[in-house]
């Protein structure tokens, strides 16, 4: 097997528990790796870190995936995905969809694997794991039952990969599921939906905000399937506004409506999140309780500055039209955007709206999406929730 020799001290963070290594921290390769095949990792005195996947073309040039030499690649991948299923049924023993590998935070790096029922959706975003992609169906196919089996890629991601930006169907057919998240059912459409399908980074927050919608007016902007509206009618909300600039995501929720039985107390708006508070401010239209839940607006960290002013903007929109003593939910799924940063754009348009916050709970994405302590990159939703009051 091929060798790497990382620069002097630069095995410090991989020693922690980091597991990528950048291509100006290799001092030298001994051999000539393939994009995607298994390279051993020594620091710059000659001493083995462990094995990992190579990539030349990547900025990340090695996915660092065991501390020692590797005799069955099958094997590791089938003992990691079960692990990983073991730890989702612990922490959810009645549901069957769910986000079941979370690539690096399940030592499975550049892979994701989100378990719809029998369906399960891939995200493949290393050259590794793209070459030894047949091992992974093998193991869904035989251990897990699979009926279908799909990649729904990210471009971007894969494009930084060097890899094909494509999907592939690899066992059954791009069909349809309805999941259930143990209180919501929802209908998802593999063939029309955003991401894998579901964002199952919210299901956790989903099920807070129920506490604060009881006899509630609720804005469900950005709502995509409509999971926090639909828990918000589940915990009597008075009614629920739902707004998406897609027209296919709001005949979506519509269906969704169906599906949980909601008659009424409902309204749909194929607007921009941006224009419909613009407009409900001039309208004087205000809600007790608005959730914004927008797309990542910080891609990468040149995005940084545009996205906190489009952060900026939109909550102070939202800010805009919450009654006195109302609640601002308020997400952020941009990694590049710290914790600090986007509170920093929330205190910002609290100021501008006149008003005063109290932030009353903070966390990050579902159980299902576990965090490296050595890797800040496996964090990366922030979910807000704040009383508002006037100045």
């Amino acid at each position: 097997m091929d060798t790497a020799f990382l620069k002097k001290h630069e095995d410090k963070r991989i020693r922690k528990g980091h597991l990528w290594i950048f291509s100006n921290e290799i001092f030298r390769i001994e051999g000539l790796p393939q994009n995607g095949s298994l390279i051993k990792i020594h620091d710059a005195d000659n001493r083995f870190l462990g094995t990992g996947f190579y990539n030349k073309n990547s900025l990340i040039a090695i996915r660092f995936i065991s501390n020692s030499e590797i005799e069955d690649l099958k094997d590791l991948f089938y003992k990691r995905i079960l692990d990983a299923y073991n730890l989702r049924k612990k922490i959810y023993p009645s549901r069957e969809s769910f986000r079941m590998v979370f690539a690096e935070s399940d030592f499975l790096p550049g892979l994701i694997i989100d378990k719809y029922n029998d369906s399960f959706v891939l995200q493949i975003n290393s050259f590794g794991m793209q070459n030894n992609i047949h091992l992974i169906i093998e193991i869904l196919e035989s251990h897990f039952k699979a009926k279908n089996i799909f990649s729904l890629n990210d471009f971007y991601l894969r494009k930084l990969e060097g890899l094909p930006e494509d999907n592939q169907v690899y066992l059954g057919q791009l069909g349809t599921e309805i999941i259930d998240d143990g209180s919501a059912m929802y209908k998802v459409d593999f063939s029309k939906s955003q991401k894998t399908g579901f964002y199952f980074d919210q299901s956790d927050n989903r099920f807070f905000i129920e506490r604060l919608v009881f006899d509630k007016t609720v804005a469900d902007v950005f709502c995509n399937s409509g999971g926090f509206g639909l828990h918000a009618i589940k915990a009597n909300a008075k009614s629920v506004d739902f707004i998406d600039s897609s027209e296919r995501e709001i005949e979506n929720v519509k269906l969704n409506c169906s599906l949980n039985s909601i008659v009424g107390k409902t309204n749909f708006y194929v607007d921009d999140a941006f224009d419909f508070m613009e407009k409900s401010y001039v309208a004087q239209k205000k809600y007790d309780v608005v959730m914004i839940d927008p797309p990542a607006f910080a891609k990468n960290k040149k995005s940084l500055i545009t996205a906190k002013k489009g952060y900026e903007k939109l909550n102070r929109l939202a800010l805009s039209i919450i009654n006195e003593g109302g609640f601002l939910v308020s997400s952020s799924c941009s990694h590049h955007i710290k914790k600090e940063d986007f509170l920093e754009t929330i205190s910002q348009a609290a100021m501008k709206t006149g008003k005063s916050l109290q932030l009353i709970h903070f966390s990050g994405a579902s159980l299902d999406h576990p965090k490296l302590l050595a890797m800040d990159e496996t964090e990366y939703l922030k979910f807000t929730v704040f009383k508002v009051n006037n100045c």
